[in-house]
């Protein structure tokens, strides 16, 4: 496979790695956005959340949440960002949760500022995408 995460995973390429779990290896991310940028991965190639099976989402997570205090220290704010899928701008295709130190000077904003304008949603479409995704 060509997949960059898997050749870090398999030691192929080095990477500074900060823990590694039974299903999932967190490390610095080579072309970080803010100092302290750390990517969190299923060792398993997969390319979106609902591919993991249960045991891989449970350790994927947990290792998010293990992290997230330590990166957190950094600034005392914490981007967690995951692009699930192409068309949600993901540029590697193995599932990657980003935790990504923030501060009021790196330039980056909320996630509304992501997109060009909200969209007006009418009564009958709210209700059609509340009854689609309503379990």
């Amino acid at each position: 496979m060509d997949c960059i995460f898997c050749k870090i995973i398999s030691k192929e390429i080095p990477a500074r790695i900060l823990h590694e779990t039974t299903h999932s290896i967190c490390f610095l991310d080579a072309f970080p956005l803010t100092k302290g940028h750390v990517l969190v991965i299923p060792k398993n190639h997969h390319e979106k959340i609902q591919n993991l099976n249960v045991d891989e989402n449970t350790d994927l997570f947990s290792l998010v949440h293990l992290m997230i205090s330590k990166v957190d220290s950094i600034t005392g704010s914490t981007l967690i960002a995951i692009h699930n899928g192409k068309e949600a701008g993901q540029e590697i295709p193995h599932l990657h949760v980003h935790l990504v130190p923030r501060d009021s000077s790196d330039s980056g904003g909320p996630i509304h500022s992501m997109f060009d304008s909200s969209i007006q949603l009418s009564d009958s479409e709210i209700e059609k995408y509340f009854n689609l995704l309503k379990i």
